[in-house]
């Protein structure tokens, strides 16, 4: 398979990364992994703690980095928040809780748990046992292969057809043509990231589902495998065809920060230009067919068009230059630079 810069794509595969680029051994990829976090969402899901942080504990034993587990309780309705102290309790040295105060959400929690996280390899996964942790020693090694992301696929998944597996369908083709990473599943909580990859966002919303097209702007080498997923033992689910909105709603948001976070004027001022440019030939052509024929301009129902035209054209303009300051300032103000760097040799780091 030939690896591209941005996008490529091969069966149940998504590599970014460059051909040329000179490959790290495994050994020495799985030596630069200094911790390992598990960062899991909670919300009321009491009944699947025990097994999950026993299945965990299992998986986890076999890896040869430090880990740890980071619960995050979103603000849970039933006993999940104790069954975590007491697990907490009884393993401190691997096990985080952190407790919100009320349900933020998904993504929210995510967040919580990446701030609170202390390890340089992130994974994120479900606490309802539909995801399986003996995956994750295997996503591990994959990164260890050089990949920047590792992201899981429900390839038999274990859901309800027509409301939950076919609307997942149709919107991962969706997010996968408007921000050009192309996976199978973006619904899948269970993924591997380097840290690095997913930092310098922010998570709000239903944000979450977005982290890899966020990774893959920034130039991350993605993999997608297959993972094994289970039927729903305990609880019910938390999502329903409601949220469908909600996903369109952070798309438009993700594609204008991935296509003109850096370049919001391209957004505007295109269409201010065009707009303005319409109008221009209409009033233009109205003015010659006065010359020509002695037709009033003020009288043609084209008159006020053209103005509209020229008038929301110059407006979209203007607004693409506040964009344009307001972009500088969040940059400059957080010293945030436009670009990010895979690796560096013999440099001692930007001024």
């Amino acid at each position: 398979m030939t690896v591209q810069r941005g996008v490529g794509y091969n069966a149940s595969r998504f590599c970014a990364g460059r051909e040329d680029e000179p490959a790290l051994e495994v050994s020495d990829m799985m030596d630069e992994m200094k911790q390992l976090s598990v960062v899991i969402p909670v919300y009321n899901e009491h009944e699947s703690l025990t097994q999950l942080h026993k299945a965990l504990h299992d998986a986890l034993g076999s890896l040869d980095i430090p880990w740890e587990i980071v619960y995050v309780d979103d603000g849970s309705t039933d006993e999940s928040l104790q069954v975590l102290t007491v697990l907490a309790e009884a393993d401190v040295e691997h096990t985080r809780v952190v407790g919100l105060r009320r349900n933020f959400g998904q993504t929210a929690a995510i967040a919580a748990g990446l701030d609170y996280a202390q390890g340089d390899v992130i994974v994120l996964m479900d606490a309802d046992m539909q995801n399986d942790p003996a995956d994750i020693p295997m996503m591990i090694e994959k990164m260890a292969e050089g990949y920047d992301v590792v992201s899981g696929w429900r390839k038999n998944r274990q859901d309800k057809f027509i409301t939950r597996t076919l609307p997942s369908r149709i919107a991962n083709g969706i997010i996968s043509w408007v921000t050009g990473v192309r996976l199978h599943d973006y619904g899948c909580t269970l993924k591997a990231y380097r840290r690095e990859v997913i930092t310098g966002f922010r998570l709000y919303g239903e944000m979450h589902r977005f982290i890899p097209a966020y990774a893959g702007y920034v130039g991350a080498r993605i993999l997608e495998v297959p993972v094994r997923h289970h039927p729903r033992k305990f609880g019910k689910t938390k999502y329903g065809l409601e949220r469908t909105l909600k996903v369109i709603l952070d798309l438009l948001t993700v594609k204008f920060l991935i296509s003109y976070g850096h370049k919001p004027n391209y957004l505007f001022g295109g269409p201010g230009l065009a707009m303005m440019g319409m109008g221009s030939v209409l009033l233009l052509f109205l003015v010659v067919r006065r010359v020509m024929t002695l037709v009033s301009v003020f009288e043609s129902p084209f008159f006020p068009i053209s103005l509209m035209l020229i008038i929301m054209g110059f407006q979209a303009i203007l607004m693409g230059l506040i964009a344009e300051l307001q972009v500088r300032t969040y940059y400059e103000a957080q010293r945030k630079p436009t670009y990010t760097v895979r690796r560096a040799l013999n440099v001692a780091g930007p001024r």
